[in-house]
């Protein structure tokens, strides 16, 4: 508060902005080409670095940074002891030292990583550098350096960059020790029996495993290891646009808390009350709080192995059903294809959602090809027997723009009748479109809701809209095929399965 970061809302929360960037910038991510990036799958998401620029850029950012009052957050990435690297943030920001200490673990007491910590963050937020002198593409940047254990961020000062950067570390350093890191949230329940949930930013992760009845590991980031789950972070960053007390009690509840922070959201400045409806700065709106402020999580960050995986996906197109089973097959060829629509705000440019594919449900935080995770998923759900399942959150009874975005209620049910089993014994119907086993009932949900085709008004259109995806699936599954047994198993029964019936 004496810096002038932020202001304190109603409750308690430490309310910030983020100034032009209030999203990622995935075109400004770099990673410094040596011997010790050899593993990584170069191109358009892992663009390469100089080493001489990246020499020049450091010296850039630690001179600026040399002389202005600096936080420096010691903490820890990995639940589990075997598999954590330990992370030091140097900002030159109080709120993001605030974040860093949100969103990684902390220290246990007595703890202290020492003088070489495994991975650095240099965080010069408000640096902007000209592009043409350092090489990158504009004034932001994001550079990872292996070798050197060192990550650069300037530029920007969206937090959520600092997360990701470290995420982007533990998925290159686990497959190497047979550790599947996963973009997705993680709960348990009663009976110790873990699910995982899939999706990219604003497809449900977050909601959908903060519910009642079932303890949260973790909400974002988590490796699988041969011993079952663990959590990579230590806090929790939710979208609370359109948040409410009646939908998401656990997470409203964190909001008013403090610690907590509230980045791009309205703050009434008389009654310093928050409008969680209002999108003006951005509809990626967040909160970032430590994970124990959810009073149904596991302390420890570690669970056992998972028992039922959920993709999640926020079809723009409103054609997918609401929930289907997927055979080994089909899990593979969804994990691979990772669809869902981007939501407006979650990334610079986007204003409305927009179909897209992202491996893995996490493609621009994957230094390694896609099929290496993939493999791993395919070893570990063959080898236990786990159930996975596709969640369509977005829209039915047309598109974007024409239908409604499917009720949470409905999505909540369908997740929670899969969990405790009472989908088992359910009749599945091949949808048409897709060749997906839907099934013909779920316990509070309408049945209708469950056939997408019959939801729209026009059922020719729905077709033409079907037929289209298929198509879009098709085309991006092409670059999969036969690059590993995980995709050689399904190149043909899964596109083929992606072909509206005629």
């Amino acid at each position: 508060m004496r810096a002038g970061s932020g202001r304190i809302a109603q409750g308690g929360a430490l309310v910030t902005a983020t100034g032009p960037h209030t999203g990622r910038s995935p075109d400004d991510r770099y990673i410094v080409r040596n011997d010790a990036a050899a593993a990584v799958d170069w191109g358009a998401v892992n663009v390469p670095f100089d080493e001489e620029r990246y020499g020049s850029l450091k010296k850039h950012v630690l001179d600026y940074l040399d002389g202005r009052p600096l936080y420096v957050r010691d903490a820890l990435a990995g639940a589990d002891d075997r598999y954590q690297i330990g992370v030091r943030v140097v900002s030159e920001s109080p709120w993001h030292d605030l974040f860093a200490y949100n969103m990684l673990r902390r220290l246990p007491p007595g703890c202290e990583l020492g003088s070489r910590p495994r991975f650095t963050v240099y965080h010069a937020p408000f640096l902007e550098v000209e592009a043409a002198r350092h090489g990158t593409r504009s004034s932001t940047f994001v550079v990872i350096d292996f070798a050197r254990r060192e990550v650069l961020i300037g530029g920007t000062a969206y937090a959520g960059e600092i997360k990701k950067s470290v995420f982007s570390v533990l998925n290159f350093l686990l497959p190497a020790e047979g550790v599947l890191p996963m973009h997705c949230s993680a709960n348990v329940g009663e009976e110790e029996d873990a699910a995982l949930f899939f999706g990219l930013s604003g497809t449900g992760k977050t909601t959908l495993s903060a519910v009642a009845g079932r303890r949260l590991i973790g909400d974002d980031e988590h490796g699988w290891s041969r011993d079952g789950v663990f959590n990579f972070e230590g806090g929790c960053y939710a979208k609370t646009i359109r948040l409410s007390p009646e939908g998401e009690p656990g997470i409203y509840r964190t909001t008013r808390m403090f610690g907590t922070i509230l980045e791009n959201v309205a703050l009434d400045e008389r009654t310093r009350e928050i409008d969680y409806d209002c999108g003006r700065l951005t509809e990626n709106t967040r909160a970032s709080y430590p994970i124990h402020f959810m009073p149904e999580s596991v302390s420890g960050g570690r669970g056992g192995h998972p028992r039922h995986v959920f993709f999640l996906t926020a079809d723009a197109f409103g054609v997918l059903p609401p929930v289907a089973r997927l055979d080994a097959e089909q899990a593979m060829y969804h994990f691979l294809s990772g669809y869902t629509a981007k939501v407006a705000g979650t990334e610079r440019g986007v204003t409305e959602p927009r179909a897209t594919f992202s491996a893995c449900f996490g493609a621009p935080f994957l230094p390694r090809h896609p099929i290496v995770y993939a493999d791993l998923l395919r070893e570990k759900i063959q080898a236990l027997g786990v159930k996975v399942w596709l969640v369509n959150t977005g829209w039915t009874a047309g598109g974007f723009g024409v239908g409604e975005r499917i009720r949470l209620e409905y999505t909540r049910a369908m997740v929670e009748a899969a969990l405790r089993g009472a989908l088992d014994d359910v009749p599945l119907a091949r949808d048409p479109a897709f060749g997906l086993s839907v099934p013909v009932r779920v316990p509070g949900v309408p049945d209708a809701v469950l056939s997408p085709r019959g939801t729209w008004p026009d059922a020719e259109r729905y077709d033409r809209a079907a037929e289209r995806l298929a198509g879009m699936f098709s085309e991006n599954f092409a670059r999969f095929g036969g690059a590993s047994s995980a995709a050689a198993s399904v190149t043909a029964t899964g596109a083929g399965a992606m072909r509206p019936a005629s």
